[in-house]
């Protein structure tokens, strides 16, 4: 097996948009629409499946939801595949998913973050296929700031296409936006000065390998499972080793550190060659931090570990691709992760 990347995005191609997960409320549907109207600016017709329905935690029963994301993958008409945003429960999907069918398949571009990471950091582990670790479809409309891209400059790449992103070291502290006031909202208020941060010391980084990560109170679910195998995925893609990237959705710091111990002990950086940790909001502990949750949980594998990373919950958004190559820099003057999709 080796990295599959999908072909990239040409105007008149399809856009598949279904809810894996959470689906849209009905007073959030003109957010839906705009995002919408922004894929079809692009030059793509968007397909949206009947999986959508916001009333409830998901959108459709399992079997539903599995079985129309299935069809979407698979279908060579639609070339990516998006949702609103992620949710809870994606987990229910995966033994519902023809793997096999999967690997067979044409690729296909799969997006999303969250939540989304319970389904796309398999589908990269498990059958080769690059996904795109980024903004959802409901963040799609927000301009990019300087130095970063969005998910759809990136599926309408080139394989073999090399880029780089560096941080604006601004971003948002004000909570989300209101869709349901501002349905067409479009700038992100970044109100915060923030650079990575280098939590193992100071000494300048620069490390390469292949990517693979996402959200750390998802897939520490995942640990110990066929689904989450990075170091048979090492083994196979990059011998070299991996840049392992997590993210904390809002869990506080004693809960994301018990789960990035228990993620190292079943395996999940044995392969890292550094660790990016996405910037968070989520709470601090009276005696623990949440920098300090990463250290406790991952100092002990002397890798560089850089925080604060635009990967997470936090905007903006600096997509990853799971199982490009990466080369990350990080000096008192410059960070930057670049990614070849090769």
């Amino acid at each position: 097996m080796s990295v599959r990347y999908p072909r990239p995005l040409r105007p008149g191609d399809r856009v598949g948009i279904t809810s894996p997960s959470s689906g849209v409320a009905k007073e959030l549907r003109e957010r839906l629409n705009v995002a919408i109207r922004d894929v079809e600016a692009r030059g793509y017709e968007a397909e949206v499946g009947r999986c959508m329905d916001g009333s409830g935690h998901v959108s459709a029963p399992a079997a539903d939801r599995a079985q129309e994301l299935m069809a979407m993958l698979t279908d060579p008409r639609i070339r990516a595949v998006v949702p609103p945003w992620g949710g809870e429960t994606a987990i229910d999907l995966l033994p519902l998913l023809d793997w096999d069918r999967l690997r067979d398949a044409e690729p296909t571009w799969l997006v999303g973050f969250s939540d989304m990471s319970t389904v796309i950091t398999p589908l990269t582990l498990l059958t080769g296929t690059a996904t795109i670790h980024g903004n959802n479809l409901m963040d799609t409309p927000y301009h990019v700031p300087e130095g970063l891209l969005s998910w759809l400059d990136i599926a309408a790449a080139p394989q073999g296409h090399r880029f780089t992103q560096t941080p604006p070291n601004r971003h948002r502290t004000a909570g989300w936006d209101d869709y349901c006031t501002q349905p067409g909202v479009r700038e992100l208020a970044l109100d915060t000065p923030g650079r990575w941060t280098r939590l193992d010391g100071d000494a300048d980084v620069e490390v390469e390998g292949r990517l693979i990560g996402g959200c750390i109170e998802t897939l520490c679910n995942l640990t110990g499972t066929p689904y989450l195998d990075t170091s048979a995925f090492a083994r196979a893609e990059s011998p070299e080793g991996l840049l392992v990237y997590v993210e904390a959705a809002g869990d506080d710091a004693f809960t994301i550190c018990r789960n990035l111990h228990g993620m190292r002990l079943a395996g999940f950086f044995d392969a890292a060659n550094a660790i990016l940790v996405g910037r968070t909001s989520a709470p601090d502990n009276e005696s623990l931090t949440q920098h300090q949750a990463v250290l406790d949980a991952l100092g002990s594998l002397n890798v560089p570990v850089i925080a604060d990373v635009e990967c997470g919950h936090v905007p903006p958004y600096l997509p990853i691709v799971n199982g490009a190559h990466g080369r990350l820099v990080h000096t008192s003057s410059r960070s930057e992760l670049t990614q070849s999709l090769d």
